[in-house]
């Protein structure tokens, strides 16, 4: 379980509009916006920060937790519309659980970032 997570970016502005998009589906919000960074959570708590200092983080990943399957698909059709990649479109991941379901995205810095459920649904 994590407090937060900061990820450097190339293009706040590009990146914060991307995730706009990307994380509503999922109910996550935009809960500080910063000269030099933004942050996105929950009731006011600020879980996910984006910073601009001149590097991008390389290679991450990040997992966002979605409520159900539709959701997850939500996620991967805003987050395309908003410029994302993909990288995997929505569906079961039963190598990592028989109730797995994600969809990966790439966002406009080249982070890999997923929704998933893994509750049952038929």
């Amino acid at each position: 379980m994590f407090d937060h997570i900061s990820l450097r970016v190339g293009d706040l502005a590009k990146s914060r509009t991307f995730y706009l998009a990307a994380l509503a589906p999922l109910g996550i919000g935009l809960v500080v916006d910063l000269s030099g960074s933004a942050a996105f959570g929950q009731a006011g708590r600020a879980r996910f920060w984006l910073g601009r200092d001149g590097q991008n983080s390389a290679g991450v990943h990040v997992a966002f937790a979605a409520l159900d399957r539709a959701a997850v698909r939500a996620f991967y059709n805003a987050a395309l519309s908003a410029g994302g990649t993909d990288n995997g479109a929505p569906g079961l991941r039963p190598r990592h659980h028989a109730d797995y379901y994600g969809a990966f995205v790439l966002d406009p810095d080249g982070h890999n970032i997923e929704a998933v459920c893994r509750n049952h649904e038929d």
